[in-house]
């Protein structure tokens, strides 16, 4: 594996990360330029702006008919978002957790995760499927908007406006340069997902291993990095409930639109290989489950919540490495997450939601 393929794959999540940072700026002030809210530009445009590197790649992966990277780039993003970003901003400053994700966006997490997997489950998503979940942004997408303009907190309403980014130039030069930065960070995204596809491809040839489990760990974190930046700076500067609600956003954003549009756009749809349906599908069904108990607990993500978080990435990042050498340690280390620290997670987790709920009036 040559230092030059190292640097492509460099080159390509740092153009990711620019191509967003562009496409959000120019949008977000043409949105504001229009006359709305921006309220609702941080509901959709810059909640959606931040997933738009996952976009680029897996339909770019889709299209090239890599389907283990844009699969793996989906599954990987959402058990990446909620164990390692999450636990990580946990561990920062313990993360409020609004209500309306709770009773709501949680609920609708957990059941669209339930809804891919089954699309999945026969081992293809193909374009009827892939336009289901499209469809299911726009329903969303329509019901975020309708909720922002009722919205009376003026609270919610301050922490968007503060944004550096929000106010918008109606100028004819200000309209030229916002469109500018859409054009060209759209580009830049093409070109980054272009190298960041390359070269995780050619990373998976040397070490031997498949390109689902490039996707689910090098492609995933990469694509990730501005969900990343923008949670742990909004835990860092006590905006928490604001950086809780950038990673429920962004994971129904990569299934319903990423998964979606892919499977729409791809010749043959996605096509799923066995080890996703039986393993990664289940486990990324299985985080989204676990954060209802986790979040409804005090309304609060405790530290010790967030590293177990990390802890079990840890420990799904350990599994896919043995998993990729075959090592001789596998199936004891399987077992011993099998049989001891899940039922052990599951029981605590139960036990403090039960005292929960039994300590409300």
């Amino acid at each position: 594996m040559s230092a030059l393929i190292i640097l492509q794959l460099v080159g390509g999540v740092v153009l990711l990360i620019v191509g967003a940072e562009g496409l959000v700026r120019g949008a977000s002030r043409i949105a504001a330029a229009l006359g709305i809210a921006p309220l609702i530009i941080g509901l959709t445009v810059v909640a959606f702006g931040t997933s738009s590197p996952e976009l680029a790649v897996s339909i770019g992966a889709g299209l090239n008919g890599q389907a283990d990277i844009a699969l793996g780039n989906v599954i990987g993003s959402n058990i990446f978002n909620v164990l390692f970003i999450l636990g990580t901003s946990a561990l920062i400053a313990p993360l409020v957790v609004n209500q309306q994700l709770v009773r709501l966006d949680v609920p609708i997490l957990i059941a669209v995760s339930i809804v891919a997997w089954l699309f999945c489950s026969d081992g293809q998503v193909n374009r009827l499927e892939g336009l289901a979940l499209f469809a299911g942004l726009i329903a969303y997408t329509g019901f975020l908007i309708a909720q922002a303009r009722g919205e009376k907190d003026a609270e919610v309403h301050a922490q968007y406006d503060k944004k550096r980014w929000r106010a918008g130039d109606a100028s004819a030069r200000g309209w030229l340069i916002n469109v500018a930065y859409v054009i060209a960070g759209l580009a830049i995204l093409v070109l980054g997902s272009r190298l960041l596809v390359t070269s995780a491809t050619a990373i998976a040839q040397a070490l031997g291993v498949s390109s689902l489990i490039i996707g689910l760990t090098i492609v995933a974190a990469g694509t990730s990095l501005p969900e990343v930046a923008t949670s742990i700076l909004a835990s860092v500067r006590g905006e928490r409930d604001i950086a809780v609600g950038n990673v429920v956003g962004s994971n129904l954003f990569n299934l319903l639109a990423v998964l979606g549009l892919t499977a729409s756009v791809a010749p043959n749809g996605v096509p799923v290989s066995a080890a996703a349906i039986h393993f990664d599908l289940p486990v990324m069904a299985a985080v989204a489950l676990a954060c209802l108990p986790i979040f409804f607990t005090g309304s609060l993500i405790a530290r010790w919540e967030g590293f177990l978080f990390l802890g079990y990435y840890a420990a799904y990042t350990v599994y896919l490495i043995l998993y990729a050498q075959q090592h001789d340690a596998l199936p004891l280390f399987s077992e011993v997450m099998l049989l001891f620290v899940i039922p052990l997670t599951v029981l605590t987790l139960a036990v403090i939601s039960w005292r929960a709920v039994n300590a409300r009036p």
